[in-house]
């Protein structure tokens, strides 16, 4: 019996997936827990429906996301920080600093997760940052850090 899988199914499959199993399999256990539909037309043309609200919704986001990012790349964003002689700073800068800067700066929320660091910010200078935004959008952005007066 060829049946769509409705979520994960370990050693079967993934959601939406069209898969062949026994009919006793099915019918006795799969289907009753609400793990498959039996794949006939409807449910066939409903599950391409759905692969294709996900696509354009998954192109809305990529392409929303590269606009943010090209405004990302309008910017140098200056972050003030104590630092010492040498110009060490005291303490670090880590990602949601500078998500925090990015957020004020361009007046929208930014997720700190977006930003790729190797290592926290320890010194005065100017940097570059890799931004990884969903829907497979990625860049480097300016990062400079300044000597708070």
């Amino acid at each position: 019996m060829k049946v769509v899988l409705l979520q994960d199914v370990p050693k079967l499959g993934r959601k939406g997936q069209i898969v062949t199993v026994s009919d006793g399999y099915a019918r006795n256990f799969l289907i009753p827990k609400g793990l498959v539909k039996e794949a006939t037309e409807g449910v066939l043309k409903e599950l391409e429906m759905q692969r294709e609200e996900e696509k354009q919704r998954q192109e809305a986001l990529r392409k929303q996301n590269e606009e943010l990012l090209a405004e990302l790349y309008k910017h140098v964003f200056k972050i003030q920080a104590k630092a010492g002689e040498g110009g060490k700073l005291f303490g670090s800068l880590t990602n949601s600093d500078i998500a925090e800067e990015i957020s004020k700066t361009i007046s929208r929320d930014f997720d700190k997760r977006w930003i790729i660091l190797d290592s926290p910010l320890k010194s005065i200078g100017i940097y570059d940052v890799m931004i990884k935004l969903p829907g497979g959008v990625s860049g480097k952005i300016k990062v400079e850090v300044e000597r708070a007066s």
